[in-house]
């Protein structure tokens, strides 16, 4: 029973959370805050322009863009939401690793790149078009498995499993009769 937002098991807000999740999300935007004040330290009106062209490029183009590929997605597989997901996840992942990774992926910083770190930059476009093959490779393996694993369900007598199966063996090799399987009739008293 909770009293003023307390339970057996020690403090607790009201929303039930522990307290070591507040100290944990205080902590956190402690360090955003930390991190924001470093960040802004040097060339502070670029960043901040960076971030208000960033959330209009966002909501004014890409936002419709990839709702517009989405709805096309959905009109071409018409298939539940369930499984036009094997196809948004990977997708998304692997936009987002070419947003936030596409200066080196299309090769437009590659000399800088070198220059900082002595690494070729060659590798960016081919690793994530390998990261994207995978992404989608593995949605489509794990699709394929819940399709099988929905077609086994469905068919007959599994519901009962192994158990079930070896026993209606062993009673039909007594010889005892069994009632069939299914939805019990009225009862008569």
């Amino acid at each position: 029973m909770r009293i003023l937002g307390r339970s057996r098991g020690g403090p607790r807000r009201l929303d039930g959370e522990s307290p070591l999740r507040l100290v944990l999300l205080l902590c956190s935007f402690a360090l955003t805050g930390y991190a924001g004040v470093r960040l802004l330290s040097g060339d502070w009106f670029g960043i901040a322009l960076w971030f208000v062209a960033a959330a209009v490029l966002h909501d004014l183009v890409l936002l419709p863009l990839y709702a517009l590929a989405d709805r096309a997605v959905a009109a071409v597989l018409p298939a539940p939401a369930r499984w036009i997901n094997h196809v948004r996840v990977p997708a998304f992942v692997s936009g987002v690793l070419l947003l936030v990774w596409f200066p080196l992926i299309l090769g437009q910083q590659e000399r800088r790149y070198e220059h900082a770190t002595g690494l070729s930059a060659g590798v960016f476009w081919p690793r994530w078009l390998l990261i994207t093959a995978v992404l989608f490779g593995a949605s489509a393996l794990w699709l394929l498995i819940r399709v099988a694993i929905r077609g086994w369900r469905r068919r007959p007598g599994v519901r009962g499993g192994a158990a079930s199966a070896t026993s209606a063996a062993s009673a039909a090799s007594a010889g005892e009769r069994r009632p069939p399987a299914g939805p019990a009739g009225p009862s008569r008293p």
